[in-house]
């Protein structure tokens, strides 16, 4: 009997941790193909197409996320706002741009000094702040360009110059303050021919000068000349010869042709059904020159 009972005992036992057993093993999470258990994927590095940002890669468009490195400090394409928000008109275009394509769009203000390193490393997916094409010509898959900051010399038609050596003893004139006035304080050679060099509270004033003869010439963004010569066109002329030449476009990782094209035709699509003029509105008040944009001239 005593063995009997022994022998029932153990069975029960048997069947008590087979079933317990069972119970476990239907508790236990399986790592499943590309997943480690850990929630990290175990898929080998050569089939992965996501980066470190969890952007598709540039052969891989159907990215996430687009980050733009941009220079905090360079109003009003890029600059921290009273809020503590990062804000500006170019991050205004880019924000368009990822909502249109259906991707989160990231901020990253950067050093200005280590772009390249982060554009390489992945960090950032392109430079977008006001960021100057020349100069840099073959370093950058570029975007055609967007704005057109070169400083110009606006004369009247009937004036007899025709170019910069022609201003030699005339009188000139720019905005205090001005971009213009700062690309002629870097050229003395040029600025020494002239008779003076005056400086206007503004640039109406200054192109009312020109209108009544009391100047010969005003010195100016290439957009401000254009809105002062409007409906005025037989009357004034801009001198080929250019003061300085800086036009903006965006800078993407050398090669990366692909993404270069799907943001440009964005960009595109919002200055054809007017949404870059309004939002060019948005930042007139923080120096924006909307004639200077090239998409909406």
């Amino acid at each position: 009997m005593k063995k009997t009972l022994a022998l029932i005992f153990a069975l029960l036992m048997l069947v008590f941790c087979l079933t317990g057993c069972s119970k476990n093993t239907e508790n236990d999470v399986k790592p499943s193909a590309g997943n480690n258990g850990s929630g990290q994927s175990s898929t080998p590095d050569d089939l992965i197409s996501d980066d470190q940002n969890g952007n598709a890669s540039p052969s891989d468009l159907t990215r996430r996320t687009f980050t733009v490195g941009f220079d905090a400090e360079f109003p009003p394409f890029g600059f921290i706002a009273d809020d503590g928000s990062y804000d500006g008109f170019d991050l205004a275009i880019a924000q368009e741009v990822c909502a249109r394509l259906g991707w989160d769009f990231v901020a990253m203000p950067i050093d200005w000094n280590s772009k390249d390193a982060e554009l390489s490393a992945g960090i950032i997916d392109c430079i977008w702040n006001g960021f100057t094409y020349e100069g840099r010509e073959d370093s950058y898959t570029w975007s055609p360009k967007y704005y057109d900051s070169s400083i110009v010399v606006v004369v009247k038609a009937d004036s007899g110059i025709q170019t910069l050596a022609d201003l030699a003893g005339k009188s000139v004139i720019t905005q205090a303050g001005s971009s213009g006035l700062s690309a002629l304080d870097g050229m003395p050679e040029l600025t020494a021919t002239f008779a003076e060099l005056l400086e206007s509270a503004d640039y109406n004033n200054a192109f009312l000068e020109l209108g009544m003869g009391t100047v010969d010439a005003v010195v100016a963004d290439i957009g401000v000349a254009n809105y002062n010569m409007d409906g005025k066109s037989d009357d004034y002329m801009i001198l080929d010869e250019k003061i300085s030449t800086e036009t903006y476009a965006i800078g993407f990782l050398k090669g990366n042709d692909a993404l270069m094209e799907q943001v440009w035709g964005a960009v595109e699509e919002i200055a054809a059904d007017g949404s870059m003029a309004l939002l060019a509105d948005e930042y007139v008040a923080y120096g924006l020159v909307k004639e200077n944009i090239t998409l909406i001239g």
